[in-house]
């Protein structure tokens, strides 16, 4: 884990005859491709055009990759418009106004595992290997189930490509930071073989001199990733895939000490990721495919803090995770217009962790199915349902209907409604957490109930004055014990506008609704006047807003896009004390206590109001030169509470909005040699206080050659 100041789909689009699905993706001449064929993985796992799909969906292409300078997943999502990368335990994304935690990421449609804390690490995911990134917008549970709440991110690698080829590349920039990669494709007539590996270091960075250790400290990673397929008849193949990522890093903390002065003291840390996935298709007839699918992925983190220089211990702890999933699919086209697909599967999944008692394992089996019905040439309609049964809470059902109605040619109509859901992690179940500093205590629903009683056993709860009993909030620790998944009810309709080949507008409008939100609660007091935590379902929320996505080619060589997101993120239960008139706060001048008003409420916190983006993207094939600007801007967004009622409603608790301007620049000499040169954040912001990932102006250059021939 890269940490930061402190250690502290899919889609539903109509599956036509086989016979008609379109090849490979084209190659994206960068920004030139408004007219040709994009394409979308969609349930039934085919590559269908993306302007046939009846929900929101953003694709990024390898040359936009290329173009943008990217080197990490985060990178690339960070631009796209609705997709905001928040920090939390770690760099993700958010997605129409929801955590990190609620968007599933996936590679080649399998899911990746690792969050310690709710987040996915992004930086964990190299783009050197990326064919195209896929960005479904709205949930997605009615075909992959929990975590897909908000949408799903999935990172489609590249497929073995007949001949033999290959690339090498190297970038070097400010901080010291060296990214170094390659890539072999090779396949003959019935055996395929990618294969990449790249290496990825930094010096690290410090943003405030002050502080007691490096913002980001210094680190390396490897990631290495192949795909072998084979042709085992004219109607089977078998793919095998398989990747593998390690980062390590270390640095200096200074921290309090034994005798309360202060201490240097030694972090090094170390994770591990790595899958591998067998998947074997056997087309019966034309109209029955089959694919069955054996997923296994593991991820393992471990931290030691020693003093410094006597190497004695300070801290230690680790985090291991396994995921094992098979499953079969069917894709049965009924008629020419008319598909069923069909699945189901089984889930283990375990954890060892320093702050759980004993290794803990999770099961689970599922089953979904899905109806794609073209009813006339320009109305399409699609429902899907999926339910899972889970060992440690109750099964859940996520139905979805979509549909797309092609109005005019150069104007559709696109709409989804969906039940979306997130199972409780293995922290909220498992957890057992005593701070021995502080003297408070966290525990895991599935035994927070034996550990409150064993505490009052122990004499270390306090006492009720008039009762003489422990004191323990009944009522809350009833909840805690019956701990469900959260949900939330979505909807999405928009506009797909394509008045002629240079112009592009896609607008949509959302709206989700969450329920059995899990937050903190308090359920027991301890003697020492701190308190015993769990979690508990309480939260009702919203989040609802508009989207709206442009390109225009202005020339054969420019096209300039753009993107805004508007979004409202709300509590649910804090807008009704607001209209109530039960919320107050202190007024920082007087300190008179006055009622807040509905519109002093500015929402959950870590949200913009306002947020977009304006791209051009220039390429010459002819002479060899492309380059891109891209500018983007993050309106006000709320940290945190500082008048002490809990809610976001005063000026001094956003952080202000800002720009990054992101440049880029490439010569590619005999479609071979590939040099460019860059600048990230050349507007050099930073805030020290509240964006740890932002270091300020960053520089670099790189250079790739490609190596072999095609057929």
């Amino acid at each position: 884990m890269r940490y930061a100041a402190t250690f502290c789909f899919l889609l539903a689009c109509p599956a036509r005859a086989w016979a008609q699905q379109p090849g490979p993706a084209p190659a994206d001449s960068t920004m030139r491709h408004l007219a040709l064929r994009e394409v979308v993985v969609t349930a039934t796992r085919t590559e269908r055009n993306l302007t046939e799909v009846p929900i929101p969906v953003t694709v990024v292409g390898q040359a936009q990759i290329k173009a943008m300078g990217a080197l990490r997943l985060g990178d690339v999502l960070g631009e796209q418009t609705g997709l905001t990368t928040v920090n939390d335990h770690g760099q993700g994304i958010q997605l129409q106004g929801l955590n990190p935690e609620y968007t599933l990421i996936l590679v080649d449609g399998e899911p990746l595992i690792g969050r310690t804390a709710g987040t996915l690490e992004l930086s964990r995911v190299a783009v050197g290997n990326i064919e195209r990134v896929e960005v479904v917008k709205g949930p997605a549970s009615a075909l992959w189930g929990s975590e897909a709440l908000a949408g799903v991110v999935n990172i489609i690698t590249e497929k073995p490509q007949p001949g033999t080829r290959g690339n090498v590349r190297l970038r070097y920039g400010t901080n010291g930071t060296l990214d170094a990669g390659g890539t072999l494709n090779a396949k003959g007539e019935r055996a395929g073989l990618t294969l990449f590996v790249n290496r990825y270091s930094s010096r690290g960075y410090t943003l405030s001199a002050g502080s007691n250790g490096p913002t980001v400290p210094p680190f390396a990673s490897y990631t290495a990733q192949s795909r072998v397929s084979y042709q085992l008849s004219p109607k089977t193949t078998l793919s095998v895939t398989g990747r593998y990522f390690t980062e390590s890093q270390a640095s200096e903390l200074t921290v309090t000490g034994e005798t309360g002065g202060p201490a240097a003291v030694q972090a090094r840390s170390r994770q591990y990721d790595y899958n591998l996935s067998p998947v074997l298709t056997h087309r019966f007839s034309d109209q029955l495919l089959t694919t069955a699918r054996l997923y296994h992925s593991g991820y393992r983190t471990r931290e030691k803090y020693t003093y410094h220089p006597d190497g004695q211990l300070y801290d230690e702890s680790y985090f291991h995770q396994t995921f094992t999933r098979p499953e079969l699919q069917a894709d049965w086209q009924l008629k020419p217009n008319q598909t069923l697909t069909g699945g189901a599967g089984y889930l283990l999944e375990t954890v060892e962790a320093t702050r759980y008692e004993q290794r803990q394992q999770l099961r689970a089996h599922y089953g979904y199915g899905q109806y794609d019905w073209l009813l006339t040439p320009r109305l399409n309609l699609v429902l899907g349902a999926r339910y899972d049964g889970h060992s440690q809470y109750a099964g859940q059902f996520s139905p979805k209907v979509s549909g797309r109605y092609q109005v005019r040619p150069w104007l559709a109509v696109r709409g989804s409604a969906g039940r979306g859901y997130r199972a409780p992690d293995f922290r909220q179940l498992y957890l057992n957490f005593a701070n021995p500093v502080v003297g408070y205590s966290v525990f895991g629903t599935n035994q927070v109930r034996a550990k409150v009683a064993q505490l009052a056993g122990q004499g270390q709860l306090a006492v009720d004055a008039e009762t003489g009993q422990p004191v323990v909030y009944e009522a809350v620790l009833a909840q805690a014990s019956g701990l469900t998944a959260e949900s939330s009810l979505a909807y999405n309709l928009g506009l797909q506008l394509d008045p002629n080949e240079k112009t592009r507008l896609t607008v949509n409008a959302f709206r989700n609704d969450l329920r059995n939100l899990i937050e903190t609660a308090t359920v027991a007091l301890k003697a020492n006047g701190q308190a015993v935590y769990s979690y508990r379902n309480v939260t009702r929320a919203y989040t609802q807003g508009l989207e709206a996505d442009g390109r225009y080619q202005l020339t054969p060589q420019l096209t300039l896009s753009g993107g805004y997101q508007l979004l409202f993120a709300k509590d649910k239960s804090v807008v009704e004390k607001l209209a109530a008139g039960e919320v107050f706060r202190k007024d920082p001048q007087t300190q008179e206590t006055q009622r807040v008003k509905p519109q002093d409420y500015g929402g959950l916190y870590n949200r913009s109001r306002h947020s977009f983006n304006v791209k051009a993207f220039y390429e010459n094939t002819r002479a060899g030169w492309s380059a891109s600007a891209r500018g983007l801007y993050r309106g006000r967004y709320g940290f945190g509470d500082l008048n002490g009622n809990t809610i976001l409603d005063a000026a001094g608790e956003y952080v202000p909005g800002y720009w990054l301007l992101n440049l880029a620049a490439t010569k590619t000499f005999r479609q071979r040699l590939r040099l460019q040169a860059g600048i990230d954040n050349a507007l050099n912001y930073t805030n020290p206080a509240y964006i740890s990932t932002l270091p300020g102006r960053l520089y670099y250059a790189s250079l790739a050659l490609e190596l072999g021939r095609r057929p």
